[in-house]
């Protein structure tokens, strides 16, 4: 009967995670990188090719297929629909939460263990890429499996987390190759901790394992290549180590992880500094870790908001640990709850009312998307509005959570989060339902894609072609009664009895849809 009743607990907890993580609408990609992505899974469905990523009939070779491989055989399992595409992510944010969860049970107690996920969840980067088909999340959550294995690490004798510890390392290499170097450097002063476990075979054992993927796929697609994939991945890095369009100066994530782990980041960084007043163990993992991490990606010229991801778990758990030592401070709590129940809702009232009055016509949201932003808002600035000093540790914790968690489901609800290329949708919507283009194979004309606009919407068009055809290198090689995507304006012009502009629009802009006649 316990036993029973725990599982029910461990259901119902699962259930609050649902209004965050599942959304059913309509979806769209954005192009740059989910976009990229699903055409190339697509592609892998199409041509029946699961070892080379490619962009129309040539190799890209920067980056692994493990991604692309998890959306199409996702898809080729459950059906060839946008939902699935998003399925890998999914289940990596859960699994990533679960974890989380795990972490709070061994660093702090099993009491207050569903905060930390809960804070993780409605942290604005986290949210935000967990509702993207990338690998980021993947890469994240395989991050976080691996400093939980090696917490629980105790003894030679838990040879499943020295085992488990040695697989995600190959996995992630899958997923992001190189960086995984970064948590592994930043786990250097917890290795000295437990270095036993680095001899012991079943570390060595799993993190073969983990190379398997890798493994089998270099083998796979070595033979199609002049030298091998392990050097153009080494190019890749060497690029992003250089100057170029992703590179920002040193102090890059000072200010950019404060501003994409709202509304957290203030108890984080308390909690931060609480933590290094804790045990070895603890500050090792909550302090050391992502302070050399985030020293780490600042060395590297590449810097992105989502490389810390990797430590969205620890920061989530640090909230906590903030949250509840600025309560139980004589010196600082009240301090704490004023700013929390007084100026940050007043803010936030503020902030929608303006947007309300000032700004809402000159943004191109709907109703419904309007909407769930406004009342988002309100949700949250009333819920913190109501802590009060005399609350217990609980109300506090319950009162905190509840604002963020309402605004970040009336945000996903919204689908702002989801739907983030509706008007494209809604336009190729229209051109699929034409009788000319029904069950007709449409072309796209490379020679259009000469930039990262161009690019970018003619993959959100691709993607949303029902009958997507090869790549041409120009509209001169459409045969009779064909279709293709063109920017090719100047030659439609020049012969104007051989094409004829289908459809035209300024969101799908500079792309129009031509029939060669």
């Amino acid at each position: 009967m316990i036993n029973k009743i725990s599982k029910l607990r461990y259901l119902l907890k699962l259930f609050v995670f649902i209004p965050l993580i599942f959304y059913f609408g309509k979806r769209s990609y954005i192009a740059f990188d989910e976009g990229f992505y699903a055409l190339q899974a697509r592609w892998i469905l199409e041509k029946g090719n699961w070892v080379i990523p490619l962009w129309w009939d040539e190799y890209v070779l920067d980056r692994t297929i493990g991604l692309q491989f998890l959306i199409a055989k996702s898809q080729d399992l459950f059906g060839r629909n946008v939902f699935y595409a998003y399925l890998p992510t999914t289940v990596a944010s859960i699994l990533m939460l679960f974890t989380t969860y795990k972490l709070h049970e061994e660093l702090f107690n099993k009491k207050y263990a569903i905060i930390s996920p809960l804070i993780l969840a409605t942290t604005y980067l986290w949210f935000d890429y967990s509702h993207l088909a990338t690998q980021d999340i993947i890469y994240s959550c395989l991050v976080t499996i691996g400093v939980l294995a090696l917490v629980k690490i105790k003894s030679k004798n838990n040879k499943f987390y020295i085992l488990l510890f040695g697989i995600w390392i190959g996995l992630a290499f899958m997923m992001k190759t190189f960086l995984v170097f970064v948590p592994l450097l930043s786990l250097i002063p917890y290795f000295f901790l437990k270095k036993n476990f680095l001899f012991i075979k079943f570390f060595w054992f799993g993190l073969l394992i983990g190379f398997i993927p890798f493994l089998i796929w270099t083998f796979s697609i070595n033979p199609y290549l002049d030298k091998s994939i392990i050097f153009y991945l080494v190019e890749k890095f060497n690029f992003l180590s250089s100057k170029n369009t992703f590179t920002n100066p040193f102090y890059y994530y000072f200010w950019n992880i404060p501003v994409t782990f709202l509304p957290w980041s203030f108890f984080a960084i308390i909690g931060m500094i609480y933590n290094t007043s804790q045990s070895k163990e603890n500050k090792y993992i909550l302090v050391f870790f992502p302070i050399i991490c985030v020293a780490t990606l600042s060395i590297f010229s590449t810097k992105t908001p989502y490389y810390t991801l990797q430590i969205s778990s620890i920061f989530s758990l640090n909230t906590y640990a903030g949250i509840k030592n600025l309560f139980n401070s004589k010196r600082y709590s009240k301090f704490f709850i004023f700013i929390t129940s007084k100026i940050i809702p007043l803010f936030i009232f503020a902030l929608t009312f303006t947007y309300y009055f000032f700004f809402q016509d000159s943004i191109n949201f709907n109703t419904k998307e309007n909407t769930c932003i406004i009342l988002g808002l309100l949700f949250f600035g009333l819920s913190w509005s109501l802590i009060k000093h005399k609350n217990s540790l609980k109300e506090i914790l319950i009162t905190l959570i509840i604002g963020p968690y309402l605004f970040t489901s009336f945000l996903l609800q919204s689908s702002l989060f989801t739907d983030r290329s509706r008007e494209i949708r809604e336009k190729m919507e229209y051109v699929s339902s034409l009788d000319i283009v029904k069950n007709q194979t449409i072309m796209v004309d490379k020679k259009g894609i000469n930039n990262s606009r161009s690019q970018s919407k003619i993959i959100k068009i691709s993607l949303l072609t029902p009958k997507l055809g090869e790549g041409l290198d120009s509209i001169n090689q459409l045969k009779k009664s064909e279709l293709a995507w063109t920017t090719d304006l100047k030659t439609i012009k020049n012969n104007d009895d051989s094409y004829q502009v289908i459809y035209e629009n300024d969101v799908l802009n500079p792309w129009r849809l031509i029939l060669k006649k």
